[in-house]
Order: C-alpha cells, then structure tokens, then sequence
C-alpha cells in the first residue's frame, strides 16, 4: 500500500538531514513550503515536520521556523535497504489516536456507537479518547482544541445541537484535518458524515402506524433548532402522511421537549415535560398513538400515559426511535438504529483520510423497524372521557 504523504515527506527530509544536504543549525522548509512543493495540506506537511522533532531530527522555533538538531540528541535512521518508510506509530512507539467528541450517551444511544469503534480501533491496532461535550457548543470547541493539542490523528465528532457550528470546526475543515461527523451533519460544512436515514426510518414507523389503523398521531420532539436527525424524522413524519394522503395536522405537535437534551437533562425539567405531555393529551383526546423522536421521550410519554389512568397500548400506542434490549423491561417499538455500524464506519473512515484517501462525503445506514409491547392496533380510548 503507498504511504500517506506526510510519511514520504518525513522520509525525504530526514534522508536530506542524515545525509547531509541540511546542516546541523540549518533552517528546514516551513510548513508552507513544503505544502507549495508537494502541492498538499499545511497539515499534511506539518505532521511530517512533527515526525521529525519527534525523532529529534530538527528543533522546531515558534515564529522562526525548523532547525537542524545536534546529531548527539537524534534518535532517526536512513530508511532501510527496501525503500519502505516506518508508519508514525512504528517510530515513535505511538499508534493511531483518534477523538471522540459525543454529546453523551446511554443504553438507548451512543453506547454501541462506542463499541462500534472501539472495536474497530482494536481490529486497527489503534486507540480512541473518548470526551462527553453534554451538547454544549463551549466543551465543544475546548474538547477539540485538547485533542489537537494531544496530537490526535483524526477525529470523530458527534455535533452540539444548535444553529451555527462552532469556528473549530471550521478551522478542521480549513486546515484539512481529518475528521467525520456521526448521527448529523452541518449544513454549509463540507466534511463526511455517518449516520442514519432518519427521513426514511420516521416514514417506515409511521407508516406501520398506519397499518394498525391510527389516523391521529401526535409527534413529541425537542425543538429542532437546525439539528439534522431531527429535521430529518420530522420529513419522514410529514412525507408519510402526504403519501397515504392524510393530512398533517401540526396541532398535535408538542415540540419543545426539553429535559432529553444532554444541557437540560434533570428532574425538574423532566417532571414539567410529563406535565406538557398530560395537557397536550387532554386537549387532543382523539390522539392514538405518538411518534417519539427518541427512548427517553417515549419513557415521558408513558409516565404521562400512566398519570392520565391510560394503559400503553390499549388506550395509546407509542414508537421511538431506539429502545435498550434489556431483559424484563418494557419493550417499546421502535426503530433501531445501526449504531455499532455507524461506529466502525467512522472509525475506518477517519483511518482512510488519515492516509489521504478518498471516503463518501455521506453515509446513511437503514433503520430497523423492531416491534415491541407499546403499540396494537387502534381503538377507541378513554381521552375523550379525560
């Protein structure tokens, strides 16, 4: 297999320098140059010239530029007799590192994400950090800046929920820096992303909905806010209705669930969500079943269910995306997400642009509909009674 550019670009230079073409106390190429020489990244050019101050080959200056180190202090060696350069983690004892920057996670979601790449890290014989961001755009932006400075080979990112992506994102994307997104993708950003189709799996739930009769379907969702999972499974909602020709009636929307957001996640907020649900139901008695955009709303959905003296599904069919296999606890239907999937995707994906491969600019796995105990077929309730 060819060796990433940033590997020949090491080899080249520390011939030049063992050789000596370069002195000892000689300025070497700058970043700049050497990305104008080989027509790369300033990042690719600029892990070469790490490589070499790893191996102490050169001293590097702030606002100077790279020097020729004292050959007592070096510790690199002239490539072997096959021409073949050793990979980053050979030479200085460090394997691939790749980040992991999640909003957080659960049994419902995240978690197999992480055992997703945390085995394909295994099967690479690479190593993951992973940093919880708890969607807040400020840990975001620190989170990244930690990693880079650890020297993280790429890295994957979950995105904060919100309408603009924060500016290191940005600069990943300027700078050419390996990097994917998973479970969303940033409008305006031209970086690769892995997720589910979510437009697709809120269509296929709804439409299973239908099959068992209910016409009245109330959706629960935190606010949208520019998140794409989430504007996604709303176009799934509205294109499933338009398709069976039944018309979407928007009132029967409770859209500013708060207390599932990672930055909100607390009893308070969790008791006035269950509140919000119980007025919603009272004030639309001809709802039967709701559409959760996830686990944790579904469980707030049941609560308020149980507090109305509804029964889950006689009275009120519920479906989700994503509900924890575990044995002995209520099983929603849901739409299950390829999570392990998704993660060693992106993990592979982050190992391919780290050697200046080409990868899909998006990646969009199918959601399995699983059937569980939360929803019958529709009949008639007590909500009218309520």
């Amino acid at each position: 297999m060819t060796s990433p550019m940033y590997e020949r670009i090491f080899a080249a230079l520390r011939d030049q320098i063992l050789n000596g073409h370069f002195a000892v106390g000689d300025r070497v190429p700058s970043e700049k140059e050497l990305a104008d020489e080989y027509k790369v990244s300033r990042i690719t050019s600029k892990k070469a010239l790490e490589m070499l101050s790893v191996d102490k080959l050169i001293v590097r200056k702030p606002g100077r530029g790279s020097f020729v180190a004292d050959p007592g202090e070096r510790t690199g060696a002239p490539a072997d007799d096959s021409g073949s350069v050793p990979r980053r983690g050979a030479k200085s004892g460090n394997k691939p590192l790749i980040g992991l920057l999640i909003t957080d996670f659960s049994e419902s979601y995240g978690t197999g994400l992480v055992h997703g790449m945390e085995e394909a890290s295994r099967k690479h014989d690479s190593y993951l950090i992973v940093r919880r961001t708890f969607g807040n755009p400020s840990y975001e932006e620190e989170t990244i800046k930690g990693l880079l400075e650890m020297g993280v080979d790429g890295l994957i990112i979950m995105p904060a929920q919100g309408e603009f992506f924060n500016a290191e994102i940005l600069k990943l994307v300027i700078g050419k820096f390996p990097f994917v997104l998973v479970d969303r993708h940033l409008k305006g950003i031209s970086a690769g992303s892995i997720c589910t189709d979510n437009a697709a799996g809120a269509k296929q739930g709804i439409e299973y909905l239908f099959e068992l009769g209910h016409r009245h379907i109330g959706l629960l969702t935190p606010p949208p806010v520019d998140t794409t999972a989430v504007e996604e499974r709303i176009e799934g909602f509205v294109q499933a209705h338009a398709e069976k020709g039944i018309a979407v009636d928007r009132e029967l929307w409770l859209d500013d669930i708060l207390s599932t957001l990672p930055s909100a996640f607390t009893d308070e907020n969790r008791v006035k969500d269950i509140l919000k649900i119980k007025e919603h139901l009272r004030k639309n008695p001809h709802i039967t079943a709701l559409f959760a955009m996830e686990y944790n709303i579904a469980l707030l959905a049941r609560d308020a269910a149980r507090q109305l003296g509804l029964s889950v599904p006689g009275d009120l069919s519920i479906i989700c995306f994503d509900c924890p296999a575990v044995n002995g606890q209520f099983s929603f239907t849901h739409l299950q997400q390829q999570q392990e999937e998704i993660g060693r995707i992106a993990f592979e994906h982050i190992l391919m642009l780290r050697d200046e491969q080409r990868t899909p600019n998006r990646t969009t796995l199918e959601a399995i509909l699983i059937e569980g105990e939360s929803t019958a077929i529709a009949r008639s309730t007590k909500l009218a009674k309520i």
